[in-house]
C-alpha cells in the first residue's frame, strides 16, 4: 500500500516542510488536487504547484485533475514533473487518446471514478488505464466524511480487474483516516490518498507514519 498525502489540505505557506514531514514518516507519494471551478464547484492547483512539490520531494507526485478539457493541459501537468494523472470520465470525450498520449510522454495513467459514476463506465477503457482512482467523496473540497458504499465499490472494481486479467492498480481518495483505512486497504486499495488526515493533524511526519499502522501494513 502506497499512502500519499494530499497537499490540498496542507498549509501551502510551508509546502517545501509539509511534505518533507510526510516523506520522513513514510509515504509513498504526493497527491496534488487540481479543480478548475467548472467540473468541481472549487478552483485549486495548476502546475506551478506541481513544480513546487517536485523541487521538495524525490517521492512520485500523482495529479487528479478534476477539470473539463483536460487534454489540453496534459503536457504541462507532465513538463511540471506529474509521474502519474488521472482524469475523469464525465470530463473527457477522447479519454483513449488522453491516456495513451500520457503513456508516451512516461507517465501513469489513470481514471477517475466519482461516488455516483458506475464501474460499468470503465468497460471499454480499463484495459488502457494503468490505474483507476475510485473517489469517496464528492470532488471538490478536503475534510469530507469518507462515504462508506466507496468500500463495495472498491471489492467490486477489484474483482473486475481480476476476473479480466488487467494489471490496473486501484486508488482511493477522499476522507481516509485510521478509523476507516483497513477497510479500505483490505477491499483492494493499493494507493491510497489522505489530506486531512495527514495535514489536518498538526504533525504529517506522525500522521503518516499513524496512518500505515492503521492500514495494516506499517512496516
Amino acid at each position: 500500500m502506497i499512502l500519499a498525502p494530499s497537499i490540498l489540505a496542507c498549509d501551502l505557506g510551508h509546502l517545501a516542510d509539509q511534505v518533507q514531514a510526510a516523506e520522513r514518516g513514510g509515504a509513498g507519494a504526493i497527491h496534488v488536487d487540481v479543480m478548475d471551478g467548472h467540473y468541481v464547484p472549487n478552483i485549486s492547483l495548476g502546475p506551478a504547484m506541481v513544480k513546487a512539490c517536485r523541487g521538495a520531494t524525490r517521492l512520485p507526485v500523482d495529479v487528479h485533475l478534476m477539470i473539463e478539457r483536460a487534454d489540453l493541459y496534459l503536457d504541462a501537468f507532465v513538463d511540471a514533473g506529474a509521474s502519474s494523472v488521472s482524469v475523469h470520465v464525465e470530463a473527457l470525450p477522447h479519454l483513449q487518446r488522453a491516456l495513451d498520449h500520457l503513456r508516451k510522454r512516461g507517465a501513469s495513467a489513470g481514471v477517475a471514478l466519482n461516488p455516483s459514476t458506475p464501474i460499468a463506465a470503465l468497460e471499454e477503457i480499463l484495459p488502457e488505464t494503468q490505474f483507476v482512482l475510485v473517489l469517496s467523496v464528492n470532488p471538490g473540497f478536503s475534510f469530507q466524511e469518507f462515504l462508506p458504499s466507496s468500500v463495495d465499490k472498491i471489492r467490486r472494481l477489484r474483482e473486475a480487474i481480476r476476473s479480466r486479467g488487467i494489471a490496473s492498480a486501484i486508488h482511493v481518495d477522499g476522507g481516509v483516516h485510521s478509523g476507516n483505512i483497513r477497510s479500505v486497504v483490505e477491499a483492494g486499495a493499493q494507493f491510497v490518498v489522505s489530506g486531512a488526515g495527514v495535514f489536518g493533524a498538526g504533525d504529517p511526519e506522525g500522521a503518516v507514519r499513524r496512518l500505515i499502522e492503521a492500514s495494516g501494513e506499517g512496516r
